[in-house]
Order: C-alpha cells, then structure tokens, then sequence
C-alpha cells in the first residue's frame, strides 16, 4: 500500500474509531472487533447527554461523505433550513448531490475519499466537461463519466466488481460504460447508509 494511501486508510479509520460505528460498513473497520472505546477506560461506557447525542449524529453525518469541513456543512443546513419540507430530509438530499457522493454511489469508485481524490485529479466529465470540484451540486438528469485513463485505475475495476454494496435506484450506473445518469434527490430511507443516520439530530444540534 502506498503511503497516502496507507494515510488515509488510518484516517478513515481514526473517524470509524472516533465515532464508535462501522460508518461505511467496511469489513476491515476496527469497530467489527471492538465492543468499547480504545483505552484501558473504554469499558466505561458514559451514557452521553443530549448534546453530546447531537454532536456525535453530526460528526457521523460529516464523516461518512468524507470529513466535509464544518463552514462547508453549516452552509448545506442553511440551505436545507431555507428549502421546503422536513429540514433533516433536505439535508441528506444536498448531501447525496454532490458529485463525489454519486461518484461512490454509482460505484465507480471503493469509496467517498477515492472519489475525492479522483474528482481532484481530473478523472470525472460532468455532461461532457472536466470537472474538478467534489463538491459540485448534480442535477436530476445530470451525467458524470470517467475519463479513458480512469478507466485503467484499479481501484475503480474494483469498485466496479464489488458485491459489497449496490447501485441505489437514484442512480443509474453504466458500469461497462464508466458513466452514471444522477437520476433524482433521493429521501433519506432511499439512502443506503450502512449505520443508522438521525438528521433529525443534527437539525437539533444547529437549532439548539
């Protein structure tokens, strides 16, 4: 393993540990194997207050579509604040348009960071044109490909062969094709999270 990579594996790993959950249901999570915090007082599990229940829904939230940087996130929840309907629900809505998250929900790539890095390094067309940015917001009918050296990646040939997770239905994958058509805002049961998300909580935390 090269040494980013290895660097980011801890990382992602370090947010797994943090948070106490398996948050993309990964078999090699160091939570499979542990039922308590790491330390010689993990056994001591603290029943944890109301805000602490907040804080941990929105760091779970935040990590699973890869660390978003907190300025980023407060921005994605007053927009969901300003939209119609349930604000948790709008929230995982923008989240799940980003172009790294439907990068790695139409399996394409093994995970949120892989799309990041791939995104950045200038693998992945939107309708036709390099885009850069993860965090570009995709519209229904949107198209994203990957471009021909991609192709080649390994990382992405295994994501592609996978078994481990499917293809959402708000997504629509031509994986022979290395292109994917973000087909609609999915609502948060459509979401396939691997843990139990509560926006609701993260709601709470931002209006307290």
């Amino acid at each position: 393993m090269a040494k980013s990579d290895h660097k980011r594996h801890s990382s992602k790993h370090k947010i797994d540990r943090r948070l106490g959950v398996n948050l993309w249901g990964r078999p090699k999570s160091p939570v499979n194997s542990r039922e308590y915090g790491p330390g010689q007082h993990g056994q001591r599990r603290k029943k944890p207050t109301d805000f602490g229940v907040q804080l941990m829904a929105k760091q779970k939230l935040k990590g699973y579509y890869g660390n978003i940087g907190e300025k980023q996130f407060k921005k994605y929840y007053a927009e969901a604040v300003r939209r119609r309907g349930d604000t948790g629900q709008n929230l995982v809505g923008i989240l799940e348009c980003r172009l790294d998250a439907v990068l790695y929900r139409a399996k394409l790539v093994p995970t949120v960071f892989a799309a990041r890095q791939t995104i950045n390094h200038g693998h992945v067309m939107l309708n036709g044109k390099r885009c850069n940015i993860a965090s570009v917001m995709l519209k229904p009918g949107d198209v994203i490909s990957l471009k021909e050296k991609a192709k080649n990646i390994p990382a992405v040939l295994e994501a592609i062969a996978s078994v481990e997770r499917d293809v959402p239905e708000y997504v629509d994958a031509d994986h022979n094709k290395f292109t994917a058509t973000f087909v609609r805002v999915p609502s948060l049961d459509e979401v396939p999270y691997p843990v139990q998300m509560e926006p609701n909580l993260v709601v709470e935390y931002y209006s307290r």
